[in-house]
């Protein structure tokens, strides 16, 4: 059984966030040699940002082509354009520190708070350089996905991939029972590059549903494509980390909306910072990323995503 699954299983029979990107990545890992060393470059990459030995090379704010897969086997699956354009709405205030919640941030970690200098638009152009909304529609027999990736093949009854070099791949479908969403981490193959999320924890209206109607669910696994990791780094202990000097050690994810502070790992008198994108509270919970996270995510855009930065043509 696998950490997520072993996991699940802890959390009853609730929904309680589970993102399934850490399993996508052990995966991977396992399979893929090009894979791990790909990651190994890129974590040497981040390290260096994170720690001022190199610097963002980009100016000013970057923004990333989205093109967003529907693929739906009931017509409730097949979500409205309102509420993809609700969910871009959240992206970009999200990872512009604009989001209206952010003043609920503890004063302890209001100068930590990170504008990440990234906004996102539905394309305008298709791989063929024809017209587009940015939305793909695709009617699936299969009742739900998992993090398999069937759903990002049209064979397996999903929709295949829009080049992962010029756009990021967002596919939205019903994933099973206590699956939110998961995202490939940067150094992986282009044909499963992107982010999945379940229908009922896109955007923030039509089937998005409480407490996961806020967006938040894209806002944390766009944050693994951008190689952010959770915030208390996947071993359920003390020992692990998110490789992100300015984020708080912690036990374990936190579910739910905490009271602050919520000590844990010795962590006293601040305690974990629940309210980070990268944990697990409920969407209403979460409202913020740190310098450290957005030093991570300038080394991904500058060096494994930087054919995003180099649009020719904006798509």
């Amino acid at each position: 059984m696998s950490d997520a699954q072993s996991f699940l299983r802890t959390t009853s029979d609730d929904y309680s966030r589970w993102c399934g990107a850490m399993e996508v990545h052990r995966r991977l890992l396992d399979l893929n040699p090009e894979y791990a060393e790909n990651r190994v470059l890129i974590e040497n990459t981040a390290f260096a940002y994170e720690h001022n030995e190199r610097f963002a090379a980009r100016q000013g704010v970057i923004d990333i082509p989205v093109v967003v897969h529907v693929v739906f086997n009931t017509p409730e699956q097949n979500i409205s354009d309102a509420q993809i354009h609700s969910q871009i709405d959240v992206l970009n205030q999200d990872f512009r520190a604009a989001n209206p919640d952010l003043g609920s941030v503890p004063s302890v970690w209001r100068d930590l708070v990170a504008d990440a200098r990234i906004e996102f638009h539905l394309a305008r152009t298709d791989p063929l350089g024809r017209p587009t909304s940015g939305i793909t529609r695709t009617q699936t027999g299969s009742g739900d996905f998992d993090t398999d990736d069937l759903v990002k093949f049209t064979l397996s009854g999903g929709h295949d991939a829009w080049p992962a070099n010029a756009y990021l791949n967002i596919w939205v479908c019903l994933l099973r029972r206590g699956l939110l969403g998961y995202a490939q981490f940067p150094g992986g193959a282009a044909a499963t590059d992107g982010v999945v999320v379940t229908h009922t924890g896109f955007g923030t209206n039509g089937t998005a549903s409480r407490p996961f109607n806020g967006g938040r669910t894209t806002t944390h696994e766009i944050g693994h494509w951008l190689n952010l990791r959770h915030i208390w780094g996947d071993d359920e202990g003390c020992s692990g980390s998110d490789f992100v000097a300015d984020t708080p050690n912690q036990a374990g994810p936190n579910l739910g909306a905490p009271r602050f502070p919520r000590v844990t790992c010795n962590n006293a008198p601040d305690g974990d910072m629940f309210m980070n994108y990268m944990d697990y509270t409920d969407d209403a919970a979460m409202f913020m990323f740190t310098k450290g996270q957005a030093a991570r995510m300038d080394a991904t855009l500058d060096n494994a995503r930087l054919s995003l930065t180099r649009q020719a043509v904006p798509v």
